[in-house]
């Protein structure tokens, strides 16, 4: 994390066969401004932590904070008033994402692609928004940047759409992003640096080869740097150790958890990551580490990470060996040793075999439930599993790890403990955290819809599709926009925005976006297509 951006573009655009980059200011905004960092957001100057993050210097930041420390400590002093005048905040609009009256979904979701996509040339300097060479998708609402697994999702979507074009210049900043960094970061802003998401760029490529963008064999190297990203450390772990990313068994079984790099609060959650360490009896870093860990989950959060679901301070994300982040390393692998294969490396390629199939062979002894028949988490340092069910158990079955026989006991699990009227909910755990129940979120859907149909368990499948479709639709007539997360309709009960979680509900929404429009497709006959904004049935 301390290299600087002339290192970086020097590796990263030769190595991504990338002309011009604009510079990267690789230094986060906690590093960059230090005490007037801090001070900005213990005072609350923003209502939102991620706003002071994302904004633009007016100067040079060298001299922002040299300025700083020049008048902080005169009379009358007013830091709200030296902030603005410092730096440019752009506040979203609030009816950016809503569609036009009488607009079908189908319809409204194609013309969102243009409202979502942010161009290079339009990077502002100096910012803490890493630059990139192509076009690219953002999510929406308060989240103005690309990110890694989102993008995979709203992928399915702009291949729907007729979108190649941004699947490739996506495709290609991934890339660009690995070999500049090393790995796919959170999001491409700097205090995003530390960690990555789920490993999903395996599953990108697979896509991009299946629409004619490109053919996969093209990203192997990328695809071998990010499972050594993963992986390091591997060969100096015994038993009962762990080392960044990975963790060494008892019986020396290798299996990953989440990690984050650093061990303070996260800049774009800074005051709500100190009060959740107050509460805490741990070392504060202890804690800032896990709920950074929690944020390179996706599930941000959830009680899948805790003690007590209850209680946000229990977090223990990097005790806690999770079972879809090691379903998509499990596809690495294999996609690894299926491009080896395919460019003469046969030798590479017996390699990454003996890797997936040490890996699968690892999670059918810590992280499948017979009891349950389900694929759940195991806690590492308490040696146990974790007793919690959420829809990550149907991951196995979407990249293909789980035998026929435990597909069936996963369909049975899932329709009989997590489906709900309006969908899969994403926990049985109810708790004031965004990713419990009852929120449904769209990537987790369609994990489970492909992962299903991969195995012909279609009458679930296709019961899953229908419902979320009837989810998404009737909240799009009642308020004319797709949104980030959906309180799942249960009996009698109108279908709402999702709730929990640190922000308030997100429009927009580039996942929602993506999964959607690829069931409408699927589906011609769904009555969603006849959906209309602000138009109930």
């Amino acid at each position: 994390m301390t290299q600087t951006s002339d290192q970086v573009l020097a590796r990263g655009g030769q190595a991504a066969g990338v002309e011009h980059v604009a510079a990267a200011d690789v230094l986060s905004p906690a590093d960059r401004y230090q005490e007037l960092f801090r001070a900005v957001q213990s005072a609350r100057i923003f209502d939102d932590s991620k706003t002071f993050v994302d904004t633009v210097p007016r100067r040079d930041p060298a001299d922002i904070l040299r300025r700083y420390r020049e008048l902080c400590h005169e009379p009358g002093f007013d830091l709200a008033q030296f902030v603005h005048a410092h730096f440019q905040h752009e506040p979203i609009p609030d009816n950016h994402y809503d569609s036009n009256p009488d607009q079908s979904l189908r319809a409204h979701i194609d013309g969102l692609w243009n409202v979502l996509t942010r161009h290079p040339k339009t990077h502002p300097a100096r910012s803490s928004l890493l630059p990139l060479p192509f076009d690219y998708v953002v999510p929406g609402g308060r989240f103005s940047e690309m990110y890694y697994w989102d993008s995979y999702f709203t992928m399915q979507g702009l291949a729907q759409s007729g979108r190649p074009h941004l699947l490739r210049t996506m495709a290609d900043n991934f890339a660009f992003l690995i070999d500049t960094y090393g790995h796919i970061p959170n999001g491409n802003r700097s205090y995003y640096l530390s960690r990555s998401q789920p490993p999903v760029f395996a599953l990108m490529v697979e896509l991009f080869e299946t629409h004619g963008v490109r053919r996969a064999v093209h990203y192997l190297p990328q695809l071998k740097r990010e499972h050594a990203f993963w992986m390091a450390g591997a060969e100096a772990l015994k038993p009962g150790q762990a080392c960044r990313h990975l963790v060494c068994l008892p019986d020396g079984a290798m299996l990953n958890r989440y990690w984050d790099e650093r061990d303070t609060p996260r800049e774009e959650g800074y005051r709500e990551d100190v009060d959740t360490a107050a509460r805490s009896r741990r070392p504060p870093g202890e804690v800032y580490r896990d709920l950074r860990a929690g944020a390179a989950s996706g599930w941000d959060f959830s009680s899948r990470w805790l003690s007590d679901p209850n209680d946000l301070s229990t977090i223990r994300t990097t005790a806690i060996l999770p079972i879809d982040l090691n379903s998509f390393l499990y596809k690495l692998e294999r996609q690894i040793e299926r491009l080896s294969q395919a460019s003469g490396d046969s030798a590479g390629a017996a390699a990454f075999h003996a890797h997936a199939n040490a890996r699968r062979a690892a999670a059918n002894r810590y992280l499948w439930s017979e009891a349950d028949g389900a694929y759940v988490d195991y806690d590492w340092q308490l040696e146990h599993q974790r007793r919690e069910l959420s829809a990550a158990t149907a991951t196995p079955l979407y990249v293909g790890m789980a035998s026929q026989e435990q597909a069936q006991r996963v369909r049975h699990t899932i329709a009989s403990r997590l489906l709900v009227p309006g969908g899969l909910m994403t926990t049985e755990q109810p708790s004031n955290q965004q990713w419990d129940r009852a929120n449904g979120w769209a990537p987790l859907q369609w994990i489970a819809i492909a992962g299903l149909r991969r195995y012909g368990l279609r009458t679930l499948s296709e019961d899953i599709a229908h419902r979320w479709l009837e989810t998404v639709s009737r909240l799009y007539e009642r308020e004319s926009k797709l949104v980030e997360k959906y309180a799942l309709r249960s009996a009698g009960h109108a279908e709402a925005g999702g709730s929990g979680g640190e922000y308030p509900l997100q429009d927009g929404f580039g996942w929602t976006n993506g999964v959607t429009r690829n069931l409408l497709d699927a589906h011609p006959t769904h009555r969603a297509h006849h959906a209309r904004a602000g138009r109930r049935r």
